[in-house]
């Protein structure tokens, strides 16, 4: 062949699928359990980073509102479990600006190396002892941290393998497991070590964790990821550079101005932050469907596909609303409300945290290999995301049990708590997994980063509900609390249920 044909072959070749196969030819395609060794290097940064988020996030609610005197900052407890929602929240909402950062300016694999250093830093800045300043340094950093890396480093892992390879589904439920080790183990040694000896120690050894994954990323990344990550997909023109970082700039000024005019004089106080979020948390979503869905750059497909994700989108949002409250509710009633001498042993409240990813890890390899046993006669999408709600309304309605039986006074046996943890899982497993695979599947090729931070965003919305509807939880209205909103879900899974024909044409092939 002519170089001249070559080359104009090669230029009727969308960008977008001519990076796909440079991507897929560089990189090795076995050497990690049969996946393409890449999967090695994204695998433990994950588990050192789930490592040491979940490491803080196993010690954050009680370090707010544990007394002074114990180490914490005694914020009322209502309070605290609002913040710690808001705080979920923002971090999935900075996902957005990660996936925009990634898509227009420098790529996957720089986003996770800058966000992970943030994240250090972060942790970092809540090991220094007693100070509230340093606390929102502390959340700012991880916020920021988080939203570059977290959506970017699932889109390498799809970028390693080609839309069709048989193995994809595979990889991710692997790559899935490695956040399940790390949020595993995290509770156990940070745990401990922040309730029984010193909260800042314990967010200590969460920096350490995540320099752990910036280390394994650095010395393996060029061996093992070749192409993946180094693409940007939509990038700015050397116009539109100069545009946006002019507008971004002013933006950052004015609302840094509006922010301390507002926190100054009184208006801005944390109940009216915490709305704000709330707020944020569906117009954010909104507005950034709209915003694909109208792009030139997406396609008559890819606009179907993007109607598809819609009902995936808010059934996503009921889910992790009732599995973040893992972290809260939860983890509240696991210090206040369950008999934690039991079995002749002291339960320290901070390792339930450990229950959810115990069980994914056991159950993810059992749930995976029956999807691919039915093969075809697998439930398609929409139908595992409405087993997916089934399961975590059932997980609330089963902590009601106790109270019927005991009284909504009496210390509660732990492994009915255990039970709920268990039934949430099964409900993860039908969910997640499946709607990271699926989202990199739907995605506009102009959007795959940011199409990845649109999956997070339904976890940044059902935190931002959850700090809404938190402030309802009493011992007073316990019963109605778990009860309203494990019903309601169990209604919307019979609704998607009802839904999923329908919204599987609109997925067109993809199954």
């Amino acid at each position: 062949m002519s170089t001249l044909k070559k080359q104009k072959i090669e230029e009727s070749i969308p960008v977008e699928t001519s990076n796909r196969q440079k991507i897929v030819a560089s990189v090795p395609q076995k050497g990690f359990f049969g996946h393409p060794k890449g999967l090695f290097t994204l695998f433990f940064t994950e588990f050192w980073e789930r490592f040491s988020y979940y490491g803080m996030k196993a010690i954050l609610v009680y370090y707010m509102y544990y007394s002074v005197s114990k180490g914490g900052l005694g914020i009322d407890q209502q309070t605290a479990l609002a913040i710690a929602s808001v705080y979920g929240a923002l971090i999935y909402m900075s996902g957005i600006i990660g996936g925009w950062v990634s898509d227009r300016l420098i790529g996957p694999s720089k986003s996770m190396f800058y966000g992970g250093v943030l994240i250090m830093f972060g942790h970092i800045a809540l090991a220094v002892p007693g100070s509230m300043t340093m606390f929102f340094v502390s959340m700012i950093l991880i916020i920021l941290g988080t939203g570059l890396l977290k959506p970017n480093i699932s889109t390498v892992l799809g970028e390693m393998y080609d839309i069709n390879d048989a193995r994809r589904d595979a990889g991710f439920s692997i790559f899935y497991m490695s956040v399940n080790l790390g949020a595993f183990i995290a509770p156990f040694i940070v745990g401990t070590v922040g309730m029984n000896y010193n909260f800042h120690l314990g967010f200590g050894i969460a920096a350490i964790g995540m320099f752990l994954a910036l280390v394994t990323y650095v010395l393996t990344r060029k061996k093992n990821l070749g192409l993946a990550g180094t693409f940007v997909h939509n990038p700015l023109s050397q116009e539109e550079k100069k545009g946006t970082f002019v507008k971004f700039g002013l933006a950052a000024v004015v609302i840094a101005v509006i922010a301390t005019v507002a926190i100054m004089t009184g208006f801005l106080t944390i109940d009216r932050f915490i709305a704000l979020v709330g707020i944020l948390g569906f117009v954010i979503p909104t507005i950034y469907f709209i915003y694909m869905y109208r792009s030139p750059k997406t396609t008559k497909e890819e606009r179907s596909h993007l109607i598809a994700f819609i009902p995936l989108f808010l059934a996503s949002v009921m889910f992790w609303s009732i599995q973040e409250q893992g972290s809260t509710i939860l983890a509240a009633f696991a210090d206040k409300r369950t008999q934690l001498d039991f079995a002749g042993m002291h339960i320290n409240p901070s390792w339930f945290q450990s229950l959810n990813p115990l069980f994914i890890v056991v159950f993810a390899p059992i749930i995976g290999a029956l999807w691919v046993k039915l093969g075809k006669k697998a439930p398609t999408i929409p139908v595992k995301f409405g087993f997916g709600i089934l399961f975590a309304g059932l997980s609330f309605v089963v902590i009601l049990v106790p109270a019927l039986i005991g009284g909504s006074g009496a210390l509660v046996n732990p492994l009915w708590l255990v039970l709920s943890y268990f039934i949430v899982v099964l409900g993860e497993l039908c969910l997640s997994p499946v709607g990271l695979s699926a989202t990199t599947k739907l995605a506009p090729a102009a959007f795959s980063a940011q199409m990845m931070s649109m999956w997070l965003l339904s976890n940044a919305a059902a935190q931002a509900l959850n700090a809404q509807i938190v402030k309802f939880y009493t011992p007073a209205t316990e019963m109605t609390y778990f009860g309203v909103i494990g019903v309601v879900a169990i209604v919307l899974s019979v609704i998607l249920f009802a839904l999923s024909p329908k919204i599987q044409t609109f997925m067109k092939d993809i199954r």
